[in-house]
Parts: structure tokens; sequence; C-alpha cells
């Protein structure tokens, strides 16, 4: 007999962002299919903590750049559970480069990022479409980034994956709709080891600093506060489809200096 329960894929979930969210979709009573392609002991890390909480997991290692690594992880959710809820496409990769360093990047960086950032999250989704379609139902978040947004972001190629993962969000919502409901969330920086591996420490911890002292909230994220905003997409936002929700404390509204009787010089 098929598991009741809701049952979600998280996408690069062994640590990170998809960690937190697969965390937090445990202690929501989902079963959890933690994916990575690499980092095995953390990704088991993961799927214990889930355990821990209530949830049953599935363990898939897949690279979701190859469209049948994307199809059998769907298959594996199905064989286990009878049905896929919900996907989360928070698989992602970058190369970090400078944006007027134009011999930095190569077309091969582009293709790898592609591949990972945007054909990776089209394949998943016609991956678990079907089976989602099947129960009348369904819910898809994509990780995207204010970077794709703004442009400013690890690479121009970085940040050129995330605004065309924006723009399918927003072409799929319309064609996967009624049963299938399509969103995405658009971090800024993310407190954790990527982004300081790639910036290097003491460009990330500048960084920082700077966001924390001027943007409207006075607060960089972590991966747990990430979390949240994507179970209210997947289960509580019954109106919402094509939505492009930005999470950084407020950081796109520029300084958080306004026109107001306190910033209106004396003269």
């Amino acid at each position: 007999m098929k598991d009741a329960r809701p049952v979600a894929i998280v996408t690069g979930s062994s640590r990170g962002v998809g960690a937190a969210i697969a965390k937090r979709l445990a202690e929501k009573h989902y079963s959890v299919v933690i994916n990575y392609s690499k980092s095995e002991r953390e990704a088991l890390e993961v799927a214990a903590a889930c355990e821990a909480l209530g949830a049953e997991t599935l363990l898939c290692r897949a690279n979701v750049a190859e469209d049948e690594d994307c199809r059998r992880m769907a298959r594996e959710a199905v064989a286990r559970w009878g049905r896929i809820d919900a996907l989360v496409n928070n698989a992602g990769t970058t190369k970090f480069c400078a944006h007027d360093n134009l011999e930095g990047l190569v077309k091969e960086d582009f293709l790898n990022i592609y591949s990972t950032n945007l054909v990776g999250p089209y394949q998943m989704i016609r991956a678990a479409a079907p089976h989602m379609k099947k129960i009348g139902k369904g819910a898809v978040v994509n990780i995207a980034s204010t970077a794709g947004i703004t442009g400013n972001g690890s690479s121009v190629a970085y940040c050129a994956s995330k605004g065309a993962l924006i723009n399918m969000t927003k072409s799929l919502a319309r064609a996967l709709g009624p049963e299938i409901r399509m969103n995405a969330v658009c971090p800024g920086f993310i407190q954790g080891e990527w982004l300081e591996g790639g910036m290097g420490r003491e460009n990330y911890e500048g960084l920082k600093h700077y966001l924390e002292a001027t943007n409207p909230l006075r607060m960089t994220a972590t991966a747990e506060m990430i979390a949240p905003a994507v179970l209210f997409l997947l289960e509580d936002a019954s109106l919402i489809t094509g939505e492009i929700l930005q999470l950084d404390a407020g950081n796109h509204l520029g300084s958080a200096v306004s026109v107001s009787s306190r910033a209106i010089p004396k003269f």
C-alpha cells in the first residue's frame, strides 16, 4: 500500500538551502527524496535528520543535467510512494568570475551552468509533471536568485542562467495550470561555505558587513531562513502561480535611507 503522505523531491539537498528545505518538509510530514551528485556523506546526514523528524526518505544520486537521471528520480519516488506532490529545483552551479573579465568564461562554462541551472529544472519538471497531474495538483518552486533580476552575481553566466530560470517559471506557470502551480524564490546573499569559498573570506565578510549595514532589514539570510518561504509556496499559496519572490532583506529596494523627515538635510 502506497503512503498517503505528500511526497517531495528536493534536488541538490545534501547541504545548504536544499538540506534546510528537506528538513522543513520532513517537519511537515512529507516523504522526501534527498538528491545529491557527489556529496553522499552529507546526503546521508540530511536523510538521517529527516528520518529523526519522522519522515521517510529516499536517497537518490543523480545529475539533473542528465535527462535520464531526472526521469529515474521521478520513477523511484513513484515506485516507493506512488505519488509526487512537490518539486523543489534547488541544484545549481556557478563559476566565480568578475563580470569585466570577458576572457574568464568560455562556451563550456555557459553550457555547464545552463545545463544544471536551467535545463536541469526543466527536465525535472517534465519528469514530475505527469505524476502531479495524475493526482490533480502539484507545486513546483524553482530556486532562482536576485542575480537573475539585477545581473549582479558570481558570474555573467550564472546571472543569465537564473534570469532564464525566472522567465521559464512564468512560461510554465501558464502552461501547466491549473493542476500545477509554478513559482520561484530569489535569494540574495546567503551565509555559508559555498559563497565564502567562491568569494574568498575577506570579500565574503566585506560584502556581508556592507549588506547588513545598508539593507532595510539589516540582515543577510541563512539557508534556514529561505526554507519557510519555499514551504509557503508549496503548501499555502493556493492562489499564487508565476510569482517571483525576492528574499534579500529588502536589498532590491536600495539603501535603507529613505526620503523622510529623518533623511532630509537641513539647509
